[in-house]
């Protein structure tokens, strides 16, 4: 995982990381002298900053589900192992958790526009995905008149190999460019374990504080799924180096490639109102014990 980082020195290289200008996206993808027949390529949406937050230690953004209305409470993404109270334990998943989390809103720019604050944890877990869900004390149509900020829209489809992504730091205030390489049926760390992870091609180089980053599908511009680790000495199944398991228990490590989960489930656990439902139909997100299922 993209441990949080902490201390002087983090503060210390957080202050060399604003000299360091952010890589621009791409521009619109060239259709070319396709065949009339042939449909036109998608075009590359103009991915920033805006949408996005910086945490104290990590990264997140501002997300909607596709029935999320304007006056709906605003809700923050961010990783699990994120969690201001500590990582959650295999198997462990945690709802509606007070919290007064403080989240720094950027513009497009990465530059600060002010904050936002959360009144509760509606979700976490570390298992089988690695995510941390904050309702917010403000509606979207708050955020955005008292910044001009939209949230970003969580993808109700699973990624595609090969698509275009930008991951998105508010921690660095730094973006970077890749494509998604391929699927990990079970990708595990330590006593962690996640299920079908995204990897990323090389030139995605996250580090830690990136943690929490949206991942932007450059095609729709929504969402596709949550930066979380990478493999940083080529360890085996530990803590910063996880390790791809695939269906037959067979076990490859990638020294230096980096990892996301999916959020396309997500939207399928929120009904009316941001709310979590865990029994909805089609909501496959970890439940806590106890919790009918």
């Amino acid at each position: 995982m993209y441990r949080p980082l902490v201390g002087t020195l983090a503060t210390a290289v957080l202050g060399a990381a604003a000299l360091v200008t952010a890589a621009a996206p791409a521009g619109a993808a060239p259709v070319g002298a396709a065949a009339h027949h042939k449909p036109k390529p998608p075009r590359t949406q103009a991915v920033d900053f805006a949408g996005t937050v910086a945490l104290d230690d990590c990264s997140g953004s501002i997300v909607k589900m596709p029935t999320s209305q304007p006056n709906d409470p605003a809700l923050v993404m961010t990783n699990g192992h994120c969690l201001e109270s500590g990582m959650p334990s295999p198997g462990q998943v945690i709802v509606d958790q007070p919290s007064s989390r403080s989240f720094t809103v950027l513009d497009k720019s990465a530059g600060d526009l002010g904050s936002i604050q959360a009144t509760k944890v509606s979700y976490a877990t570390m298992t089988d995905t690695d995510v941390t869900l904050y309702e917010t004390g403000s509606t979207y149509a708050q955020i955005e008149q008292k910044y001009g900020i939209k949230p970003l829209e969580l993808s109700t489809d699973h990624p595609t190999k090969g698509a275009g992504i930008t991951v998105v730091s508010g921690y660095w205030k730094k973006t970077y460019s890749c494509s998604i390489d391929g699927f990990v049926p079970t990708l595990k760390e330590g006593d962690w374990a996640w299920k079908d992870s995204v990897r990323y091609t090389p030139e995605c180089k996250t580090i830690g504080g990136t943690s929490g980053s949206p991942v932007i599908d450059n095609s729709t511009g929504k969402v596709t799924a949550i930066n979380n680790t990478g493999n940083e000495n080529g360890e085996r199944c530990t803590e910063n180096n996880p390790c791809e398991v695939d269906e037959n228990g067979n076990v490859t490590v990638h020294k230096g490639i980096n990892y996301a989960e999916e959020t396309y489930g997500i939207p399928k656990c929120f009904g009316t109102g941001n709310k979590l439902d865990l029994n909805a139909a089609g909501c496959t997100l970890p439940k806590p014990s106890g919790l009918r299922r």
